[in-house]
């Protein structure tokens, strides 16, 4: 089989990777991928959002099946191009894909159907936003509505920081259009906990949960980035957990989008916050989450591809979707300065892949045979093991054989979900 992936970071690595083991899998095709993807799959220098490019390069080398894997190509239509040219392909149409696409259209869908997430209001102007907040409570979340790299999300722990996020998403468009409407919703507290999941749009199939690592520095302080790391299973996502949480949000989420007719297939992130008052929505996600996808995938017993195809074609109900009882844990080395301001170019050197041991390369470049970073978020070294105290241990031994000037990673992965596990 012909497969082709769409994405170039570490998420698309380790589906990547995790693709290869299916024995069928005769080519495969990373659109743009980078330096490091390409000991796994050839890269083509096709950018993920150039569609009608994808669309191209897929009639011509006559792919058999298409993995659309970052969130921009999804909602601008890749998956709906792909499929009008014949191409059967893992992902939700535009039309689905708008459940990450706008935080006000994901909001008012949970608030119409009874899903459980904090209360919010919507503001298309500046002066009503900040006429909002000069009474709304402390601290609050502010949220561009559309997408921003995973970084258009603000926790004002004051009320001058929230004008300040307003002012710099509204009027200084920090987050280009995206920004020019804001969710303003209520703070949340309890523990965070990630759940992916494969759905047909009639079945839901779990993957094992996760927990992320979003702050630049140790102790969850500096500033907020795509993720610094991550283990899974979550310590505080148990069965009861859960089962609630099937019941009142996973096929309640998937119910509404058939009764809005916006069917979604593939993979839907859920970003949960388990309340004193229950497990809420915190956003929804319409593809695997980065870097959660790292530490999800390598203790997944079944066959990716296999499944993926399930759930395009509407067979997950039959398909074998299967996890190990193990951990893992992720922590990615990340360029200093990330997520600001960082400079890359430098040459890398990489400890080898093992049984239990994983290197999925976010941003790197090719430089005859050297490997150079190129990028804000470099790498994620995980480690699988039986108990995640041995996983964390083991990923950080890996860290210390990955070498290149200008690497920082945070030293803490993993620390608040043992302090868990010791309550």
């Amino acid at each position: 089989m012909k497969i082709m992936v769409v994405g170039g970071g570490g998420r698309e690595h380790a589906i990547i990777k995790k693709i290869k083991e299916n024995p069928n899998v005769t080519e495969l095709y990373a659109l743009p991928g980078n330096g490091g993807i390409a000991a796994d799959a050839e890269c083509v220098s096709i950018g993920a959002k150039d569609i009608p490019a994808i669309v191209a390069f897929a009639q011509e080398k006559k792919i058999d099946f298409a993995v659309v894997a970052p969130d921009d190509p999804l909602v601008l239509g890749a998956v709906d191009a792909l499929n009008a040219v014949g191409i059967p392909c893992f992902g939700p149409e535009a039309k689905a894909a708008i459940i990450e696409g706008s935080k006000v259209f994901s909001k008012n869908l949970m608030k119409k159907y009874g899903i459980p997430t904090a209360a919010y209001e919507v503001f298309e102007d500046v002066a009503s936003a900040l006429a909002y907040l000069e009474t709304a409570p402390i601290p609050t979340v502010i949220k561009a509505d559309g997408l921003a790299l995973g970084k258009g999300v603000i926790i004002a722990q004051t009320r001058e920081e929230a004008v300040a996020a307003v002012r710099s998403m509204m009027e200084d468009k920090q987050f280009g259009e995206s920004g020019s409407r804001v969710v303003i919703e209520e703070f949340l507290t309890g523990p965070e906990v990630s759940v992916l999941a494969f759905t047909d749009g009639n079945v839901v199939r779990p993957m094992v949960s996760s927990m992320d690592h979003k702050r630049a520095l140790d102790h969850d302080e500096g500033l907020n980035t795509g993720g610094m790391g991550t283990i899974a299973p979550n310590p505080y996502y148990t069965p009861e957990i859960a089962d609630v949480c099937m019941k009142t949000i996973f096929l309640p989420t998937i119910d509404a989008m058939n009764k809005e007719g916006r069917t979604f297939r593939g993979c839907l992130y859920f970003g949960l916050m388990l309340t004193p008052n229950g497990p809420k929505v915190i956003e929804y996600n319409c593809r695997f989450g980065d870097p959660e996808t790292q530490v999800v995938l390598p203790l997944m017993e079944s066959d990716l591809l296999t499944v993926m195809m399930a759930t395009a074609n509407g067979t997950l109900a039959d398909a074998e979707v299967r996890f190990s009882d193990g951990a893992a844990c992720c922590v990615i080395v990340a360029s200093k300065g990330y997520p600001v301001k960082y400079e890359s170019g430098y040459p890398m050197e990489l400890p080898a892949d093992t049984a239990d041991r994983f290197i999925y390369v976010a941003g790197a470049k090719k430089d005859g045979d050297r490997l150079l970073s190129a990028g804000g978020r470099v790498l994620g070294v995980t480690a699988v093991a039986e108990t995640l105290d041995v996983a964390v241990k083991k990923a950080y031994e890996h860290v210390e054989k990955v070498h290149f000037e200008n690497g920082y990673h945070r030293s803490d992965i993993g620390a608040r979900a043992l302090a868990a596990l010791q309550k």
